[in-house]
């Protein structure tokens, strides 16, 4: 085994000889030492919803897969000048990526309460090449896959451009 790497009770093939005669008892004080360790095992479930993913599309052949155009707006110049953005419509979502105040975002998605925009927006080093993102021509409604990057942002720094 390398140096520095600690195998715990990952190795046991028989549990038996962990859990003993008494069985449940053992068992039972087993589990309460590892809780009282701090180690918590999550369920891919629950791993999941850390993470929203951007929807496009609407049922209207007709509409665009993002319903708008905004910009990063009203942020403080004296505080971090910069908008988070985020993996899920929270303040406690993993942030993932910063824009700067005037950075163009596709408005494709929004929390029921309006509060935050799921948007598309290419890298600053690319925000010119228009029509990248592939979100400006109609689409069933789905997760976004496409080349750009998505997120999360509050809506009270987007300003509406278009749409």
């Amino acid at each position: 085994m390398p140096v520095g790497v600690d195998r715990g009770l990952a190795g046991v093939t028989d549990w038996r000889l962990v859990i003993g005669r008494n069985g449940v008892s053992n068992l039972r004080l087993l589990l309460t030492v590892i809780a009282m360790a701090g180690i918590v095992a999550v369920p891919a479930a629950s791993q999941s919803l850390s993470k929203r993913p951007v929807l496009l599309g609407t049922d209207d052949p007709d509409m665009d897969a993002c319903g708008g155009v905004g910009a990063v707006t009203g942020l403080k110049p004296r505080g971090d000048n910069f908008l988070s953005v985020r993996q899920r419509p929270d303040i406690a979502g993993h942030e993932a990526y910063r824009l700067r105040s005037g950075h163009p975002v596709y408005l494709c998605d929004q929390t029921a309460d309006g509060k935050w925009y799921g948007i598309v927006f290419q890298p600053v080093d690319r925000q010119d090449d228009y029509g990248a993102c592939g979100v400006g021509t109609p689409l069933p409604r789905q997760p976004y896959t496409g080349p750009c990057l998505q997120g999360w942002v509050s809506a009270r720094y987007i300003e509406l451009v278009a749409g």
